[in-house]
This record gives C-alpha cells, sequence and structure tokens, in this order.
C-alpha cells in the first residue's frame, strides 16, 4: 500500500517518556499507521535524519478566544510546533454572549487579557449566542491546528443574570440556569469550565469579573455539572495572596475537587523576586490536595511584559488603581498627577500583589519625549536616584512627561527550576492570545526544549517531550493526541535538537492586529516541520498553504 506520508530516519521521541529510539512513521487518512521500518512508498517522504520527531505539542492555557475569528494560523502558538491550543481560560470569553452584551464582553477581555478594545470591536465576528455556537462556528472556519474549548464562567453568568452578574451573587433558580447552560457546553464539546478568584482581573468599567462573584453554593452547582456528565476539567486563577496559598485558597481548590470529583488545575505557583522561597511553602501545603489531581501551573520562562499607564492591567489588582481603567487620557493623567491618589497607591504597595514595586526591576523600555529617549534602558530606581526623588513618583512622573505613551518593562516572575521536571505541577501558562502587546510567552515549549534540556540540563529530553504533550493531553480528557501511538493522530513537531528554542525575552513588534494593532511575536528557532491531522502545516517555517486544524470536542 501507499502511504500519505512517510516521515524517514528519525530519532522518535514519543511523548510517553520512554527512551528514544530510530524509527519510520506512516501516516494516512490523518492517522499514524505505522511506525518502524516502512518499506512501502508514500505520496511524501520526509528526511527526518539528524531530527528529533516528537508528537505535535499542546498548550493547556491560551486566550485564543478572540483572535481565532481573524488568525486562522493561531500564530505565534502554531509557528513552535504547537498543534492543539486550550483556550477559555481564566472565566473570560466571548461565549455564550446575547448582542446587547457583547460590548460588556469586549471589555472584559480588555481588561483581564490586555487586549486592545479596537482590535476586539474590529476583529470579532460574532456569529453565535449560545456556547455551542461558538463551538460551531469555530469548526466552520479555517483553522491551522487543533482548538480546544473551555467554557469560560463571566459570559454564562452575564448571560442569566445580566449588568448585576457584576454585583452579586447568583440566586438559586439563576444558579440552575447556569448549570443547565455549562452543562449544555461541556455535553457539546467543552472539555470542562473555567473561573477566576484574583482582585488583579476586572471587567467592564473596573468592575469585578462577573465569575469573581459566585458564592460557593453556585460553584458547587457547576461543579456537580460535570460530576453528572463524568467528564471535564477545572481551570482557576487562584492565587490572590502576595506569597503563599491561604486556608481560603486551599478551602476553595477542595471544594472544587469534591464537588466535581474531576481534576482542576490552579494559577499559579511562581517564584516571586520579593519572597523567593514562598512557592515551596505552597506547594508543600497544596500536597494533599495536588495528590487528588488538584494540579498548579508553572511556567518555564521567567515573566518579563511590558506597561504603560494607558492600559495599567499589572495594577489592577490595587484598589486605588480601580479609577484608572477605561477612561480618557486626560482623566488618567488628572488621577495620577493627584497626591491623595499617590499616598493610596504608597499605601497599596505595602501589601505587594502582582506588581511587587521593586523599582530595581522595572526599566524604561520606549519614551516618544525625546527628552526621555536618553532614559531608555535604565531602571526606575537609577531615574529617580539621578532626580533625588522616590520610585513611586518617578513611576508615575515619567509617562506624565511622555502624554501616557511611555512603555516599562518589568520582570515580574522568576522561574521555579527545581519544579520543570516535577509531575506534581503542569508546565503551561503561555497566555497564547493574550497581553499581545505586553508580552509573548506562547513559544514556552521550544524556549523548554532549548534551555532547560539542552542549555542547563534540567530534564531528559523524553521527560520534557512528555511534559509538553500526553501530560496536558491525559489531564484535560484530550484523547488519541500527545502520543505517537499507532492509530493516534497524526499530529507531529519535528525539530532540530541542536538549535530549537525562541528568543522569548526578546520579542519582535510587528502591526498586523485588526486595525493595523500592535502585537509582540516570538519567533522558533529549529522547528522544521509541523503536521497536523496528517497534513504538513509548516515546513522550515513556511506556512505550506493548508489549514487541517479541527475543533475538538470533549
Amino acid at each position: 500500500m501507499a502511504y500519505d506520508l512517510v516521515i524517514r530516519n528519525g530519532t522518535i521521541v514519543d511523548g510517553t517518556g520512554a527512551p528514544r529510539r530510530h524509527a519510520d512513521i506512516a501516516v494516512s487518512d490523518g492517522r499514524i499507521v505505522e511506525i518502524g521500518k516502512c518499506q512501502d512508498g508514500a505520496r511524501r517522504v520526509l528526511d527526518a535524519s539528524d531530527l528529533i520527531v516528537a508528537p505535535g505539542f499542546i498548550d493547556p492555557h491560551t486566550h485564543y478566544d478572540a483572535q481565532i475569528c481573524w488568525d486562522p494560523l493561531v500564530s505565534c502558538s502554531s509557528w513552535h510546533g504547537i498543534t492543539t491550543v486550550l483556550m477559555g481560560n481564566c472565566g473570560v470569553g466571548i461565549a455564550p454572549c446575547k448582542p446587547a452584551v457583547r460590548e460588556v464582553a469586549t471589555w472584559d477581555l480588555v481588561n483581564v487579557e490586555a487586549i486592545p478594545f479596537d482590535v476586539l470591536n474590529r476583529g470579532i465576528t460574532w456569529e453565535w449566542e449560545s456556547f455551542p455556537e461558538y463551538l460551531d462556528a469555530a469548526a466552520k472556519r479555517p483553522k491551522a491546528i487543533n482548538l480546544a474549548f473551555l467554557a469560560p464562567l463571566t459570559p454564562f453568568r452575564h448571560f442569566v443574570i445580566g449588568e448585576e452578574s457584576m454585583e452579586r451573587a447568583a440566586t438559586p433558580n439563576e444558579t440552575r440556569r447556569i448549570k443547565s447552560l455549562l452543562k449544555e457546553a461541556v455535553a457539546a464539546g467543552a472539555f470542562g469550565f473555567s473561573t477566576t478568584n484574583i482582585m488583579q482581573h476586572i471587567g467592564y468599567q473596573g468592575r469585578p469579573l462577573a465569575c469573581r462573584l459566585a458564592s460557593n453554593d453556585e460553584l458547587k452547582a457547576y461543579c456537580n455539572a460535570l460530576r453528572e456528565l463524568g467528564k471535564g476539567a477545572i481551570e482557576i486563577a487562584l492565587t490572590r495572596t502576595p506569597a503563599v496559598m491561604s486556608n481560603e485558597e486551599y478551602a476553595l481548590l477542595d471544594l472544587l475537587l469534591t464537588e466535581s470529583a474531576r481534576p482542576v488545575t490552579w494559577l499559579a505557583l511562581m517564584k516571586r523576586y520579593d519572597v523567593p522561597g514562598a512557592y515551596h511553602e505552597t506547594i508543600r501545603r497544596a500536597e494533599p490536595l495536588i495528590k487528588r489531581g488538584g494540579i498548579p501551573q508553572i511556567s518555564n520562562l521567567r515573566l518579563v511584559n511590558e506597561l504603560d499607564l494607558r492600559n495599567p492591567f499589572m495594577l489592577a489588582s490595587f484598589p486605588s488603581w480601580i479609577p484608572a481603567f477605561n477612561q480618557p487620557v486626560e482623566m488618567q493623567r488628572k488621577l495620577y498627577s493627584n497626591s491623595d491618589f499617590r499616598a493610596a497607591f504608597r499605601n497599596d504597595l505595602k501589601t505587594p500583589r502582582v506588581f511587587h514595586g521593586i523599582w530595581s526591576l522595572l526599566w524604561v523600555k520606549e519614551a516618544t519625549n525625546p527628552r526621555l529617549k536618553a532614559l531608555e534602558g535604565r531602571t526606575v530606581a537609577e531615574i529617580a536616584e539621578a532626580r533625588g526623588k522616590d520610585g513611586l513618583d518617578t513611576f508615575l512622573d515619567l509617562p506624565l512627561e511622555d502624554n501616557l505613551e511611555l512603555i516599562y518593562t518589568m520582570a515580574r516572575f522568576d522561574v521555579p527550576e527545581d519544579l520543570l521536571a516535577d509531575s506534581r505541577t503542569m508546565i503551561g501558562l503561555s497566555d497564547g492570545g493574550a497581553h499581545v502587546d505586553m508580552l509573548c510567552d506562547a513559544g514556552y515549549c521550544t524556549e523548554l526544549l532549548g534551555s532547560a534540556v539542552r542549555e542547563k540540563q534540567l530534564m531528559s529530553l523524553e521527560l520534557a517531550v512528555k511534559r509538553l504533550t500526553s501530560e496536558p493531553a491525559d489531564f484535560f480528557g484530550i484523547r488519541n493526541r500527545g502520543r505517537l501511538v499507532a492509530g493516534q493522530a497524526a499530529d507531529i513537531a519535528i525539530f532540530d535538537f541542536n538549535t530549537v528554542g525562541s528568543s522569548a525575552e526578546r520579542p519582535e513588534v510587528r502591526r498586523d492586529l485588526p486595525g493595523g494593532g500592535r502585537r509582540l511575536v516570538v519567533p522558533a528557532q529549529g522547528v522544521k516541520f509541523t503536521i497536523v491531522n496528517g497534513e504538513i502545516l509548516y515546513e522550515n517555517q513556511q506556512h505550506t498553504g493548508a489549514f487541517p486544524g479541527q475543533a475538538l470536542r470533549s
């Protein structure tokens, strides 16, 4: 017989953690049909000599919910050998959505995921109201890679409760209706639901994101929907305290695990600069929950992102900053100049949250005022010392001198390297599609292979590939993907282990969003071929013109 595709002479790292081996892979009808010495011919033969052949990577934490409307390549995740993305995380999304609530849903994405309003307003196509209709719309449009979805709780609460969803818990009757809609969404193919509990996540008009106001009685009902269906997982952005998991957070995770009887993944286990050892205490405290399937997500990338005071996303957890959101420049300038605001911010900083206020880890990246150009590359601490002012006043003064155009870069979290190989954690947190003008961590998988494996030797290549493929697939119940095994879907990443990587901390600026909007992107290095459902998607980083992705259903 003749195959559709044969990959010859590659080094197979199959996603199970088994030792690498030399073999051929034969593909027909979108599936792997043989692994070994394939004698028969094929319509296309790839020579993978000196290359690693692995399952396509599966990114468990993205926010491409809107971007798939205008970007069928799902960039930049697809550039990095990622063949499946899971979106709808952190309780925020655009389905279900009645026409009258579209602006609310859009501003929720602006405030939580830092995607510019004009970009979303131009790019979202809105050919749905219900969540099943949103899945159907995704299935119909062209897509380069596979799309999997969580049902985000916020739009479900908007759909049933209306504007009061940002003010109160649901009534018992409203809870029953929301539960029914969530159950319908998971039955239609969502891989579970997501929510958030962190103060930084604010929605329309700077009010709390609606899912944050869900009561424990509500959450119990929504968890019971998954228990009754016997499928689905839960994702929650949980850690709102400065350092160590609190008793309240522990109890909430316990509730979700107990009432759903399903896996729960929570955000995030990170190494803070201000309390660098705190994550050890959190994972120790969470150990009983982890054993029951409550798995924390970690990142293998140092979290460095851009910040400007027009969209002060990172400061949303401070009460003093709530009036700054979704306001015109004139109102923001007046607020930032106000001495009472500065005093309140100074008091808020006594309890560091996502924004740590370490001025030596915050530097000027870009200024438009010619008089400030010489400050680019210098830290706020250095500039404050030279000006004879304190860090906080300098942090606010510089953007005011640049009509709020000035862009900072901030190092927020370091990498907990001792946990990268730890099965008690899930590697994720790329936030692909979100924070587009602040950071781009979509290349986390190539960075893991190049930095953590090849350069630092923190784990074996076999384990790293397993962490990026079968582990997230198994956790979320994404079947027939994540392993190179006969019968599974032919999602395959072929890369040069000597060169694979990304320039994660040196993103490129592109203006290719709807309306010419600005975003940061990170091209991949060393990824030679990406194959999705048996079709070659990229060859030497060049798109073949194929769109072989599928909208996956749980």
